[in-house]
């Protein structure tokens, strides 16, 4: 940075490098709030802000280390001679699969391997946790799911934003954020029912509501 950039800096501004460019924000705004600060474009109903979106994925090298890590540009505040590296790729999931075809809750444990086979071929390296910027336990949730604990593996996987860092951290290419999606889909499709039906069966069994079942004969007449 240059001693003229330095000079223009308030008590309360940091400096700080995003994308190898060198700017200057209030300490108190976040890595995506001082981009906009410095006049970065900001397309309307486009970053949540509040880190549900997942697309803000960059790495941080703060500047009392040397390491790199993971992270959601909504949700790190600048810091002096912090750099910053928004991480822009694609990483679409080479996974498919259907719910309908899968027949009965028994079948899913089965139908789960052939689906990510590479699955239970996870080397425990904890590259996906260290990935993840929500701190999720990733590893422990793909254990589950091979398991066959797909309810469980799920409730891990609630407070992922699908921002596909794990899968950068994987050296299998199991595609963690998938599994969890998938755990979280096959546990509401075989587990889940509709809350009208529920509250029906419930008044049912309470004596709140009667039911008539008309025998064979009636129906056929």
């Amino acid at each position: 940075m240059s001693d003229i950039q330095k000079d223009n800096l308030t008590a309360e501004d940091v400096a700080l490098s995003i994308n190898g460019h060198f700017i200057k924000a209030p300490q108190s705004m976040s890595v995506i709030q001082a981009l906009w600060h410095n006049g970065y474009p900001r397309v309307k109903g486009v970053g949540c802000l509040d880190g549900v979106c997942g697309s803000c994925r960059v790495m941080v090298r703060r500047s009392n280390s040397s390491e790199l890590k993971m992270a959601l540009g909504c949700q790190v505040l600048v810091e002096e001679n912090m750099d910053v590296f928004f991480l822009s790729f694609s990483a679409p999931s080479h996974h498919s699969y259907d719910l309908s075809e899968i027949n009965t809750s028994w079948d899913v444990q089965t139908q789960f391997h052939e689906i990510f086979p590479e699955a239970e071929k996870c080397r425990h390296c904890h590259g996906c946790n260290q990935a993840c910027p929500k701190d999720i336990d990733v590893e422990l949730g793909i254990d589950l799911a091979v398991k066959g604990r797909f309810r469980e593996s799920g409730e891990l996987f609630v407070e992922c934003v699908m921002c596909n860092l794990c899968m950068t951290g994987c050296p299998e290419f199991i595609d963690p954020n998938h599994v969890g999606l998938f755990s979280r889909r096959v546990t509401g499709y075989f587990h889940t029912r509709p809350s009208n039906l529920i509250n029906r069966l419930e008044a049912i069994r309470m004596g709140e509501l009667d039911v008539s079942i008309e025998d064979d004969e009636q129906l056929q007449s």
